[in-house]
């Protein structure tokens, strides 16, 4: 093997293993956010949440909505405090879903594009501990305890993707015969430079309780 060839495959391993080190670094420290799981049907998994409080902004992009936000857990709030980051990031399209506790904005209200994502906060911060954004596009949001079933996935997350397997997750629960009880919205729980065979993202969405 020549010198330089060899030189490429030991620089390559090196660099491939040091992208692995990172994912799995990375998917460690980031805190989640904790869960029950009930039960798994049909490969959908039924889980319990406790009350949780986001930082939530809808935006025409993604990377402007995470750039809102990363903002604000880097202290563009009210006591100037640096947040640490959990998982996952919730991203929703901004015409169909709901809204829990803050105000909509209009244009988000009528653009089927916009897109509506949250950073969960560390389960220290709660309702009235939570520093508030100074941003007028950026708000609070507390979501009561629920039932959510979710399907789980690697690799990328693109919009084709993402439909096919809600697609799955509406399946599968009418199958069971569970109701959703809203619109489903994904969740993803890597940065951006963790190796796709390592990324993890799910699809996810409330459901009735069970009687």
């Amino acid at each position: 093997m020549r010198p330089l060839t060899k030189a490429l495959l030991v620089g390559g391993g090196a660099a491939f293993a040091g992208w692995v080190g990172w994912g799995i670094y990375s998917t460690r420290e980031a805190e989640a956010v904790p869960y029950e799981t009930l039960r798994t049907v049909d490969g959908v998994e039924l889980r319990r949440y406790p009350r949780t409080v986001l930082v939530e902004t809808t935006a025409p992009t993604q990377r402007r909505a995470f750039r809102r936000l990363f903002e604000y857990i880097s202290g563009a709030n009210r006591g100037d405090e640096s947040i640490s980051m959990t998982a996952p990031v919730q991203t929703r399209n901004g015409k169909s879903i709901s809204m829990t506790a803050p105000v909509r904005s209009e244009a988000a209200a009528t653009d089927a594009d916009a897109v509506r994502m949250g950073f969960y906060l560390p389960a220290e911060y709660g309702p009235d501990t939570a520093p508030e954004p100074t941003a007028s596009d950026v708000s609070l949001v507390t979501e009561p305890p629920k039932r959510v079933a979710v399907d789980r996935f690697s690799w990328y997350a693109p919009e084709w993707r993402v439909e096919r397997r809600t697609r799955q997750l509406r399946s599968a629960l009418e199958r069971e015969g569970i109701e959703p009880a809203g619109e489903p919205y994904l969740l993803r729980y890597d940065d951006p430079w963790t190796p796709p065979f390592m990324r993890r993202n799910e699809v996810a969405v409330a459901v009735a309780e069970a009687e």
